[in-house]
């Protein structure tokens, strides 16, 4: 089964509009059908009506650790703890500080299944899903 067919529908949260559309549009021209939501607060409204198939979650929004936080909200669902949820974050760019949810201890604390940096690389992610999806 193609990570499209176990992926109908994805949710990425971003307060940065351009980049959200961007996002929106990049992951449609791969078949998957998008939700989207600006804020951590507008996006734990959406993940709880919407139910997506995974979750990429910016990580400076309205506050710094709202993408933190959020993540943390989404995993500590039944439902959230059961599909892929991925921080999204230019702060390795910025700050020179590598963020990583490699290890079970990283993911337990960051409460991500994973890290994407911006500028977004669609093979990355793609390839992220699918290892989600084949543990």
């Amino acid at each position: 089964m193609s990570i499209r067919e176990k992926i109908k529908k994805l949710l990425i949260v971003d307060d940065d509009i351009d980049l959200l559309e961007q996002h929106k549009m990049l992951m449609e021209s791969k078949g998957f059908k998008v939700v989207t939501a600006e804020s951590g607060k507008q996006g734990y409204d959406v993940f709880l009506h919407e139910k997506p198939d995974a979750a990429i979650v910016d990580l400076i929004m309205e506050e710094s650790d709202s993408g933190f936080v959020l993540c943390h909200r989404i995993k500590r669902t039944e439902y959230g703890k059961k599909i892929p949820v991925f921080m999204l974050t230019s702060a390795t760019y910025e700050t020179g500080f590598k963020f990583s949810a490699a290890t079970d201890e990283e993911k337990e604390w960051i409460k991500c299944d994973g890290i994407i940096n911006k500028p977004v690389v669609v093979e990355e992610l793609l390839q992220k899903l699918e290892n989600f999806y084949s543990k």
